[in-house]
């Protein structure tokens, strides 16, 4: 079944697409909220904090959203998650001048961002046949890509045509509009999560997932770190198109290696399949540490994604099948929350780096944060391997 074939079986199209609209507003907050609070000659200082609030509210609401839904259904929590983030959205759009309306609106829209990734995963296996799975996954992970690039895009277009205001309005528009898309969807309607015992670690007592989700929080830290070495890189080399364009570069590996990947029948088991490729994802961040020229450094971006695109889709299978019973939904909530949490982490290390050494030294944070995600995952392989009891129990 190739890509074209997985896209016209039933609701799959819908279901991606409206995830992919109804992300868009994370992507765009991030620069939109900056931007409308400069405009009204907010201090750096407080548009941080602000920005800030946004990002640790998402990381934090995001585990409690998937608990919620594997508990109550997807469309209880969806829609009523995209009517209160899009009012965070808006409430800052109206009164960008008032600190605390604005700190507020920024902690809602955050706490309140729908969990579309999650639950788009939690369907793939009832959307798909269990051999082409796999494949979904690696599609669901390559189109993430778009969501970086569009956001961003829509906001320029925005600005462009009215204001940065004007970009907090649509993302609170697109956001409800994404999910009224999926949560009308029949698979979204019927799904429910099988009934599990009340436990308060939820899918975090399984040993296995737990170390695949601190391996994942390297990976994390190495996009974070990337992110602002591309714009120290830039602004110290003749770089066409400067930062945006190296970032750019690094998506477009990461799609082509998400579907490349997807397109493969792997024989390796998927505990050492996602170990390997996290090693070959550690070589290709040491690469960052020569500091190339411009034209080596655009291929290094380019092999980077190649990488990054892989190692998540194994990480996918993965987590659908460490998670316990009834929290594969939370499960997937917590990867993203912790890649988004490694992510501040990298960024924040890379800085404080660049403001007292070396690019070379700064790009090692990369290396150093995937390297020790190599080793949990190379430690704990025995505790990836799902045993055939478990898997059925799972399926059941």
């Amino acid at each position: 079944m190739s890509y074209a074939s997985l896209l016209q079986a039933p609701y799959v199209t819908r279901l991606l697409l409206g995830t992919l609209v109804g992300r868009l507003p994370s992507a765009m907050a991030a620069l939109a909220i900056p931007l409308v609070l400069r405009e009204v000659g907010a201090s750096y200082d407080y548009v941080g904090l602000a920005a800030g609030g946004f990002a640790i509210a998402a990381a934090g609401g995001g585990p409690l959203l998937g608990r919620l839904v594997d508990r109550a259904g997807q469309v209880r929590v969806l829609v009523p998650a995209a009517v209160a983030a899009g009012l965070g959205l808006i409430a800052i759009a109206l009164a960008p001048s008032e600190p605390a309306v604005v700190l507020a609106g920024a902690v809602l829209a955050g706490a309140a961002t729908p969990p579309l990734e999650p639950c788009l995963r939690v369907l793939w296996p009832d959307l798909v046949p269990a051999a082409r799975l796999e494949s979904a996954y690696a599609m669901d992970s390559a189109s993430q890509e778009l969501v970086f690039v569009g956001g961003p895009l829509v906001v320029a277009g925005c600005v462009a045509a009215d204001s940065p205001v004007g970009a907090l309005w649509v993302g609170a528009l697109l956001g409800l509009l994404g999910v009224l898309v999926v949560a009308t969807a029949s698979p979204t309607r019927r799904w429910k999560a099988p009934v599990r015992s009340p436990d308060w670690l939820g899918p975090l007592r399984s040993r296995g997932l737990a170390v695949l989700l601190v391996s994942l929080t390297g990976v994390g830290a190495a996009i974070g770190g990337l992110n602002v070495l591309v714009v120290f890189y830039a602004e110290h080399h003749d770089m066409v198109g400067g930062a945006p364009t190296l970032l750019a570069l690094n998506a477009l590996g990461a799609l082509i290696g998400g579907l490349g990947y997807g397109a493969v029948r792997w024989t390796s088991s998927p505990p050492r399949r996602t170990l390997l490729l996290t090693v070959g994802l550690a070589a290709a961040y040491a690469l960052l540490c020569l500091v190339p020229s411009p034209p080596y450094m655009a291929a290094i971006m380019i092999l980077t994604g190649l990488f990054l695109a892989p190692v998540l889709t194994a990480a996918f299978v993965l987590v659908g099948k460490l998670a316990p019973v009834g929290t594969v939904t939370e499960a997937f909530a917590w990867l993203v929350t912790l890649m988004t949490a490694g992510t501040a982490l990298g960024s924040s290390a890379a800085g404080v780096i660049l403001e007292h050494a070396t690019e070379s030294q700064a790009a090692s944070v990369g290396v150093l944060s995937i390297a020790v995600g190599a080793v949990v995952l190379a430690a704990g392989q025995r505790s990836l391997v799902v045993r055939d009891a478990d898997a059925a129990r799972a399926a059941a």
